[in-house]
């Protein structure tokens, strides 16, 4: 795999990472070449447990497929918590897409598998079963990735350019602290409210507003995870109307307010 190639993502997504650290082993790689402008990065987890973990995770705006359970599963993009209950000794490895790339391999709206998860072959039309074995039988991270690239690439990923004009707004959205509500967005696009919400419909899965907020939240964890904050000049930095604002939509999300979860990580 090129390891030398950027690994984006947010790796603050992951809740309570001095927990996380002490109880699961994560990895996060490249791309090889060939998928760098369909794949942003590939995850490990593995575990060996003597007692139960529940690990949550903050959903992005991002499609995920992971080897669980004898399958590759596409997880469309959930408004709900993400939380996997972890017992004995296992691992996964799944694939990011980079937002808005999975829609031309699905050939159909991203919105249709919101808070869903589906079988890959359902939606791609490939068995992923002998792929899922060989991730879940293997014991080298990289390889399950080449697995995993190699069954993508025989499912097909077509280019679509409509796909990179939206990969470069949710970007915009991610790399932008000035922008925090949809209309902004919609205004850099260069295109109206009503189409953007379309298109982030049909490519991303989700709308624009929830995306701009979501990232807000993961800055919101990101300082959580950094140390001590004065959370109401955080609130007024990202341009949540007080403090109160920032605590309900981050407590909704994580399910805690930012100052008690940044004491219990």
């Amino acid at each position: 795999m090129a390891g030398d190639l950027e690994t984006r993502g947010y790796p603050d997504a992951i809740v309570r990472p001095v927990t996380a650290a002490r109880t699961i082993t994560t990895e996060r790689f490249a791309p090889s070449a060939a998928l760098a402008g369909h794949l942003d990065y590939h995850w490990y987890v593995g575990w060996h447990l003597e007692q139960p973990h529940d690990q949550q995770v903050i959903p992005q705006p991002r499609i995920h497929i992971a080897a669980e359970d004898g399958r590759l599963l596409v997880h469309g993009i959930g408004r709900r918590p993400f939380l996997r209950h972890l017992t004995g000794r296992g691992h996964t490895l799944g694939v990011s897409f980079l937002p808005g790339l999975f829609r031309p391999a699905l050939g159909s709206a991203v919105s249709t598998i919101a808070d869903r998860v589906v079988a890959a072959q359902e939606l791609l039309g490939v068995d992923d079963r002998p792929t899922a074995d060989r991730i879940l039988s293997g014991t080298d991270p990289k390889e399950m990735a080449a697995a995993m690239e190699a069954y993508l690439l025989e499912a097909g990923l077509p280019t679509d350019p409509v796909a990179d004009d939206v990969r470069r707004w949710v970007a915009r959205a991610e790399e932008d602290r000035s922008i925090t509500r949809a209309e902004q967005l919609a205004d850099h696009a260069g295109v109206s409210l009503r189409s953007l919400q379309r298109l982030f419909g049909e490519y991303v899965g989700i709308g624009p507003k929830w995306v701009v907020q979501r990232f807000r939240v993961l800055e919101v964890a990101a300082r959580a995870h950094a140390g001590d904050v004065d959370w109401a000049a955080v609130a007024a930095e990202l341009d949540f109307s007080d403090q109160a604002h920032l605590v309900r939509t981050f407590r909704d999300v994580v399910g805690a307010p930012p100052a008690t979860y940044a004491k219990n990580l």
